[in-house]
């Protein structure tokens, strides 16, 4: 569809609706459904300038994949000589994502103009001769020696980089990509503070070329299912993963802090395996009107790596209505223990808990060490890579983040709840009474 008709098309008429269509001939009519220029965001479609990278760092829901997937076949229709790299965090992610996805490179070309793939050989291929090849980020030496004239990387910040292997994926598909007139790389991702994020921003506006796009979950509204809003809305607002997750803003770590999101995002995983043992940790509160009652369930799997399950914490509850919220996780869980701080309270903590359930297994314990104190031998289970989270736990994950050595805590809220909570329970599973001297049973 020419340029001019479609200055035409999106100042003339305020909305886009189908009986515009009529106005249309027939080759443009099979055209206008296509034409992502037309239908996009302005936030989704390729920045003015010079640019070597453009780093699209959005929410979730904005529709980074589909800026991605489109710009692919932008390039790839235009140039038949395109050799396009498609990076994943893995070899399923770059197909069942990229390619393959709803919003991926497949769906998004029309139909007559549709390429062909060989998983087999890991490449898509236009009619008009054009390729992209699927690569693994977790295979930096795959992109040592292939040559490319552009290159889509997707979420970049959930590349691992335990080993600085997504570092050196970036950097090896870098000294590849030097097909062509003028090689470009589009990498799309939700913003966390991880080394790759950081240097390309870092880069943003200098000799290096690289071109910033932000924006949060609300902008593309017209196009996510309500429910979803209201759910990620509900679990995440008010959050600083929130703000991360749904806003798309980078929160930096606190310097020196126990946990960072970083190692939290390396150590999350969808997967659960049978459990051999589960744990609910509960930090009581000291009043109903006082902090939350932090309830954190964690299980040890059949592979001897531990995994925080579920945060069932409850805020302002009386001692009823928190107990039977453990009571509640308990069941729901199968758990062969609760194990509830008691230096608020002591003996009425085990009350209250019997009360809601006389069999409850329940096992109480006095701390004798500060929060941090007792959070730093777990925090390192973390770096080991035996505690892993089956999913996310946004106001958990920022009460760890707020952990600083030196008992300081300089996370949301009077006092960590959930940390506390989820400390118990995985000092339970996997430290045993090293993890805290003065354990005694009621």
């Amino acid at each position: 569809m020419p340029a001019d008709r479609l200055d035409f098309l999106r100042e003339d008429h305020g909305g886009l609706s189908a009986d515009i269509g009529e106005t249309f001939d027939q080759s443009e009519r099979d055209e206008w459904h296509w034409n992502w220029p037309l239908w996009a965001r302005a936030a989704q479609l390729p920045p003015e300038g010079d640019w070597r990278v453009w780093l699209v760092m959005a929410g979730r829901g904005f529709g980074k994949t589909r800026a991605g997937a489109e710009w692919v076949r932008t390039i790839a229709e235009a140039d038949h000589e395109a050799r396009i790299a498609l990076v994943g965090a893995s070899l399923h992610e770059a197909r069942a994502v990229m390619v393959e996805g709803e919003s991926g490179v497949m769906a998004v070309c029309p139909p007559h103009r549709r390429p062909r793939f060989e998983p087999s050989l890991r490449r898509v291929i236009w009619p008009n001769g054009a390729q992209a090849m699927l690569y693994s980020a977790g295979e930096p030496e795959s992109l040592r020696g292939p040559q490319h004239s552009h290159a889509w990387c997707d979420e970049i910040a959930k590349w691992d980089d335990g080993q600085a292997q997504a570092r050196r994926s970036w950097d090896n598909l870098l000294l590849g990509l030097r097909l062509g007139e003028s090689p470009r790389i589009v990498a799309t991702t939700t913003p966390r503070a991880v080394p790759l994020v950081r240097r390309l921003l870092e880069q943003a506006g200098s000799e290096a070329d690289v071109a910033v796009t932000r924006g949060g979950t609300r902008e593309n509204i017209a196009h996510l299912p309500a429910r979803f809003i209201a759910d990620v809305e509900r679990e995440f607002g008010g959050t600083l993963l929130g703000r991360q997750e749904l806003d798309g803003e980078l929160i930096e770590d606190l310097p020196g802090a126990l946990w960072t999101r970083a190692l939290l995002e390396r150590c999350r995983d969808g997967a659960v395996p049978a459990m051999t043992r589960v744990i609910v940790g509960v930090d009581p509160p000291a009043s109903a009107q006082g902090d939350a009652c932090g309830i954190v369930v964690c299980g040890l799997g059949e592979d001897r790596i531990a995994r925080v399950l579920a945060d069932a914490t409850v805020e302002r509850a009386s001692p009823e209505r928190w107990a039977g919220a453990v009571r509640d996780a308990a069941r729901a869980w199968g758990a062969d223990r609760v194990v509830a701080e008691a230096n608020q309270g002591g003996a009425m903590v085990g009350a209250v808990l019997r009360a809601a359930n006389a069999t409850l297994p329940l096992r109480l314990v006095h701390a004798s060490r500060g929060k941090v104190a007792r959070a730093e031998p777990v925090a390192a289970l973390y770096e080991a890579g035996r505690v892993r989270h089956a999913g996310m736990f946004a106001r958990l994950e920022d009460e760890l983040c707020g952990l600083m050595p030196g008992g300081a805590y300089q996370g949301p809220g009077r006092s960590p709840d959930r940390a506390d909570a989820c400390v118990w329970a995985l000092t339970e599973l996997m430290l045993g009474r090293a993890g805290e001297p003065r354990v005694w049973f009621d």
